[in-house]
């Protein structure tokens, strides 16, 4: 189980600002931070995100993420990490990838181990009239999500 441990406010943090969370399981104790270093919206590959999100008009989006461990180790998988849209909807990660994804891709599961990092982009298919409110990320264990807001165009 992890807690978060961030002094931050409870709004959504600005693309950069590093939130620090902490187990709560003194078994597999472990100090870790998360940051989302950017959005893209719209970037062209060989694969058709509509055809991906089963409706017309959708388009590839990536997060850039960065995640560091400071004691023990953690792991975590892209599952941990959404869009949420001003309207309540969500958009889960990409379920496929394609070689000309944005490099370097952020692994589909990860342990990252005392004093490593791992640092990589996450595709997602979103709605291309749409932008996300926010970046949401909710590990196992997390009481509560951290949220990331996107910046406007």
């Amino acid at each position: 189980m992890a807690t978060s441990v961030s002094s931050a406010s409870r709004g959504a943090l600005a693309f950069g600002h590093i939130w620090k969370f902490t187990s709560s399981d003194s078994a597999k104790a472990f100090e870790a931070s998360v940051t989302v270093l950017g959005y893209r919206q719209g970037f062209n590959s060989v694969g058709n995100a509509g055809e991906e999100a089963g409706e017309p008009g959708y388009v590839w989006a990536y997060t850039d993420l960065r995640l560091c461990v400071t004691k023990g180790s953690f792991t975590d998988d892209t599952t941990s990490w959404t869009l949420y849209y001003s309207d309540g909807s969500r958009v889960q990660r990409s379920g496929t990838t394609y070689g000309d994804f944005p490099k370097p891709e952020f692994p589909f599961e990860v342990t990252v181990t005392v004093g490593k990092c791992v640092r990589g982009k996450l595709v997602f298919a979103v709605p291309g009239g749409k932008r996300p409110q926010s970046v949401v990320y909710a590990p196992k264990g997390v009481a509560e999500p951290k949220e990331w807001a996107v910046p406007n165009g």
